[in-house]
């Protein structure tokens, strides 16, 4: 159903925007397990509604093993620079292990719940980041040498 928050109000007069929120409450149950918000469009069917909310069990299951297996919770540096540079390294590591596993996992026999996963085409707008790859020398960007050479280094005395 969809409800109004009320939370976080303090002290101001304006009503929040409506959200879905979602009860578990199984049948053998006294009492609901769950309950969810979520700010998903009024418009969302609700088998949509559902698994979205459930895919935070994934989500946290993948930061687990970021954190365990590719060393994301092993930074102890003080920036955010090098915390951005570890956190992405790991995660570029945990999503190459991840389509090398889609990839080489086969269903067994006929498996009656097996859904075909599959490592996601690029989209055909993707634009690359970075720098691209050079295919030939650029000699019109070679600067030339300002100055005359010096015969010597500094610093070294001449041998000899």
């Amino acid at each position: 159903m969809r409800v109004r928050h009320a939370g976080g109000n303090a002290g101001k007069a304006r009503l929040r925007p409506q959200e879905w929120l979602l009860i578990e409450w199984p049948v053998e149950q006294a009492e609901p397990v769950k309950y969810i918000l979520s700010t998903l469009p009024e418009s969302t069917p609700l088998n949509d509604l559902v698994g979205s909310a459930y895919q935070r069990w994934r989500i946290e299951r993948d930061y687990q093993d970021l954190k365990q297996d590719f060393g994301l919770g092993h930074y102890e540096g003080r920036g955010w620079r090098g915390f951005h540079h570890h956190a992405s390294l790991s995660i570029a590591a945990y999503a190459f292990l991840m389509s090398e596993r889609l990839i080489a996992e086969k269903p067994v026999g006929d498996k009656k719940n097996f859904i075909e996963r599959q490592v996601p085409a690029v989209p055909q707008d993707y634009i690359p980041r970075g720098r691209p790859a050079r295919t030939a020398a650029r000699g019109q960007l070679d600067h030339p040498v300002r100055g005359k050479p010096r015969a010597e280094p500094r610093g070294f005395p001449r041998t000899g």
